[in-house]
């Protein structure tokens, strides 16, 4: 689904390159978790695959086509396409759970209205139980927990149609419980609906159990590419030495 051939970023200003001939594949239905140390380019790479920030060189395929070869409005309409979880989510506080989702179905002006069919209705809680949000639809954002808000910014997605997520840090500050929590659900939802998921994280523990493929980042190369298992020593020592 994805192919990326020697993506490489530099910094024009300083001559940094920050990202240097990175290259992979990812197939539909993978929970890509991207380990590395703090200022490794790990957040540059996410948001330049999910075009929030421009490369120097490098090839991009997705789904047969050739992002790097798009018009600014192709590239604007296939990022719509796509889903960016931050480590924040960015809900409404004074909203509940439902009202923070619905908009991603339903056009916002109608959901202002509440003019919403009982189908679509049915259809946004569909999406909050996938996420095991269902008791809490009608809790206000303020009251959830960072894992709960998170998990309503995965249903936001998948209601969305996003086949592709790309999450920063999507457990980072979370209990251990919560986090666990968020990454079987991603982990789920890539199995079941076919997403690609690629997440950083920051534990290696959780990358090792939920991960169908690891990548390892150290100096803005790509020192590691392994299917989900427990890590050597070895591949330890290459990404966060």
């Amino acid at each position: 689904m994805i192919i990326v051939r020697n993506l490489t970023k530099t910094f024009p200003a300083t001559g940094q390159e920050v990202l240097s001939r990175v290259s992979f594949q990812v197939d539909e239905g993978e929970l890509v978790a991207l380990l590395g140390s703090s200022g490794t380019g790990k957040t540059t790479l996410l948001r330049c695959l999910s075009l929030k920030e421009s490369w120097t060189s490098g090839q991009y395929i997705y789904d047969s086509k050739d992002i790097t070869q798009l018009s600014l409005l192709d590239k604007w309409k296939q990022q719509r396409q796509w889903a960016y979880l931050e480590e924040k989510p960015s809900l409404n506080p004074n909203q509940t759970a439902y009202k923070n989702v619905l908009p991603s179905y339903v056009p916002w002006w109608r959901a202002m209205l509440g003019m919403v069919s009982t189908d679509e209705r049915i259809t946004v809680m569909d999406y909050l139980e996938k996420v095991g949000l269902l008791d809490q639809a009608l809790e206000k954002a303020e009251k959830l927990s960072g894992g709960e808000k998170q998990r309503v910014a995965v249903a936001k997605a998948l209601l969305r149609g996003a086949k592709v997520i790309f999450a920063d840090e999507p457990v980072s500050g979370l209990d251990p419980e919560s986090a666990e929590n968020v990454l079987k659900d991603l982990r789920e939802i890539c199995v079941k609906e076919k997403v690609v998921v690629i997440c950083i994280l920051h534990q290696v523990e959780f990358a090792e159990k939920y991960a169908s493929r690891i990548w390892g980042l150290n100096a803005g190369r790509l020192v590691v590419d392994i299917p989900g298992r427990r890590l050597t020593q070895r591949e330890k020592d290459l990404i966060f030495s």
